[in-house]
Formats: structure tokens, C-alpha cells, sequence
């Protein structure tokens, strides 16, 4: 399938590299970028690599008007999404995005109905979702292993540094639309509302600490009630020298699960221990972008193979909404201070 990226920013590359190594038939059918001068020079340099001609678009309506198009990845800042989902859902073309899928939980519900309206399909690129060990604890899950879950446990102890967020609009609520909760740790409470359920109820706190200079929070933290009866404990950071792994950890009345960097140790309580999955940076330093382009990959073929089924991808627009809800109820209990309800679709 041919894909035309669109975002020339630091995940480009991720992109490239995951279309470059894929052997099931994709090719990038051009790029595009808010500069004409930096999109021609990602041009440039798509061709070299993947060794045929990869054109530089200047508009969008070029993109929505080519037929050769299969669909379309966006991966610009937040802000930029509705405009271009507008024209190219307008025009059939299927769209797979980077998270967050907007800035705010009603602009990304109004994403997911632009698309759905137009019959278009909308995938999102929550990538953790692809890694083998989160395939593995999702059948654990489905196959009754951990037994009833009783309390859930996800950190995200990561470091950026200031020169992060330095750059122009990071960390501001008009660009990104908030902090570490929708820009890094949206990938771990993603992954564990996939595995595990809704969650129904939040208390939290969400600050910016001495460490930073930013608009919106470098640290926050929760408690939470789940729709599976299970209670849990949230702490996402980038304020966290010198980054840490994320980590999921799940607690059943049968065995104990941990999710951390890549690699699944499942511990029954007879004693057994069960390890899965393969051991991988995920970004959680200095370096944002210092993790595979293998998971991104998945995510792309996923996407491809959906589109050739006329089958749900492996992170569906709506089934992406639910980690925009908890970080909306988590903004509103911030600004209350009270334990307040995750709204859920109806």
C-alpha cells in the first residue's frame, strides 16, 4: 500500500525506518510538511533511503486528490489535526495518526466523528500496544491467569530535559494540550484501559515541578477505581534523572503480572515464574526518540492489513478516546480536588 506522511517532525524518522524494513508491500508515496524548504529536504533524503523517488507535497488537497494514495499517517503537533482530517476524510482517504489524537477530549471525539461520518477509517499509534509482551498479558488476561484482579499500579518515572521543552510550543496547552499525562504517559494508561478495562473514578494531583519550565505539568499522579472491581495507583513524571522504564503492574488473586520495558514476568503465587517479550528502551530519557521503529511498524502493517480486511485496527480512533477521557477526568479532579467520574461514551 502506498502511504503519504504527513509531520516531518522528531517521530518522522521512526516512520520511515518502520516503511523502510517492512516486507508486506508498503511504500511512502510522499511527505509533507509546514515548510516547503524541509519538506523537499525530507524528501531528499526518504528517496535515499528507501532507494525510489518519495515526492514533496506543498497542500493537502494534493494529498486527498491522489488515488494512488491508499491512506495517509499524520503525525504533526496536535493542533494541526482537525483541518487536515477535514480534507482527507472528506476525501475517503484513511488516516492513521500519532497520539494524542487532539488536544482536548472534545476536539478528539469530534476527530473520531469526522471520520466515522465519513466512513473513513481512523487508527491511532499507540504503538506499546504492539510489543509481543503485551500481546502475551493480553491473552493471560483473556485466559483467566491472574484470576480476579484486586489492584492495578502504572508508573512513568521519565527525564527530559529543559532544552525538551525549550522547543517552540512543547509543553503549552494551545500546541500539545497539556503535559506528561497526554504527551508521554498516555502511551501506559493506554495500554492499560486495553488490557484491562475502563476506569470509573479519579482523585488526582498534576503539578509542574522545580525541575522545569513549562505551561502544563511535568508530574502527576492518581488513584483510581476500575470498572473490573480493581483499585490502582498512578505516577507519571518527566521530572525523573536520570528516566526510568514505564511499568504496568497487575495483582489477581492467582499470580501477579509486571510490564516493563518490553518484557512480561508473570509470578503465581504457588511460586512459578513466567517471563515473555523482549527487552527494549521505550524514550524514557533524555532521549525521547530512543526506542525501536519495530513497534511503529506493527502499528503500520496492522493498519495496512485492516484496511485490506475491512477489519478494526489493533488501536482503533474510538478505542483510542478512552485514555482521553481519563486525562480529562484526571484535569477536572485536579482543578477540584475531589474524586470525580470518568465520562465513557454512551
Amino acid at each position: 500500500m502506498r502511504i503519504a506522511l504527513i509531520g516531518l517532525g522528531m517521530v518522522a524518522d521512526t516512520h520511515l525506518a518502520a516503511i523502510q524494513h517492512s516486507r508486506k508491500g508498503l511504500s511512502l508515496a510522499g511527505v509533507m510538511g509546514r515548510d516547503t524548504q524541509r519538506t523537499q529536504a525530507y524528501s531528499d533524503k526518504a528517496t535515499r533511503a528507501l532507494g525510489y523517488r518519495v515526492p514533496a507535497f506543498s497542500t493537502i488537497n494534493e494529498i486527498a486528490e491522489d488515488r494512488s494514495i491508499d491512506f495517509v499517517i499524520i503525525a504533526t503537533p496536535p493542533d494541526a489535526r482537525t483541518d487536515l482530517v477535514s480534507v482527507l476524510a472528506g476525501a475517503g482517504k484513511p488516516i492513521l495518526m500519532e497520539k494524542p489524537v487532539e488536544r482536548t477530549l472534545a476536539a478528539a471525539e469530534e476527530i473520531v466523528r469526522i471520520c466515522r461520518q465519513a466512513n473513513v477509517p481512523l487508527g491511532v499509534v499507540f504503538q506499546h500496544r504492539a510489543r509481543a509482551a503485551s500481546f502475551a498479558m493480553k491473552q493471560a488476561l483473556d485466559c483467566g491467569v491472574l484470576g480476579q484482579i484486586s489492584t492495578v499500579e502504572i508508573r512513568v518515572p521519565w527525564w527530559r530535559d529543559q532544552a525538551y521543552y525549550d522547543a517552540p510550543g512543547r509543553g503549552l496547552y494551545a500546541r500539545d494540550g497539556g503535559g506528561v499525562m497526554i504527551n508521554q504517559a498516555i502511551h501506559t494508561l493506554d495500554l492499560a484501559l486495553w488490557l484491562l478495562g475502563p476506569i470509573t473514578q479519579i482523585q488526582s494531583l498534576m503539578r509542574t515541578t522545580s525541575l522545569h519550565q513549562l505551561e502544563a505539568e511535568d508530574w502527576a499522579g492518581a488513584l483510581f477505581e476500575m470498572s473490573n472491581g480493581a483499585v490502582g495507583s498512578l505516577m507519571a513524571t518527566t521530572a525523573a534523572f536520570p528516566g526510568g522504564a514505564e511499568s504496568l503492574r497487575v495483582q489477581g488473586d492467582k499470580a501477579a503480572a509486571r510490564l516493563e520495558s518490553g518484557v512480561l514476568t508473570i509470578t503465581h503465587l504457588d511460586g512459578r515464574i513466567e517471563t515473555s517479550g523482549t527487552e527494549a528502551s521505550t524514550g524514557g530519557g533524555a532521549d525521547p526518540m530512543a526506542f525501536t521503529h519495530e513497534w511503529h511498524q506493527t502499528i503500520i502493517e496492522d493498519f495496512a492489513s485492516s484496511l485490506a480486511n475491512n477489519s478494526e485496527p489493533i488501536a482503533s480512533g474510538s478505542s483510542s478516546l478512552a485514555a482521553h477521557r481519563v486525562i480529562d477526568a484526571m484535569e477536572r479532579a485536579n482543578r477540584s480536588g475531589q474524586r470525580t467520574e470518568v465520562f465513557h461514551a454512551s
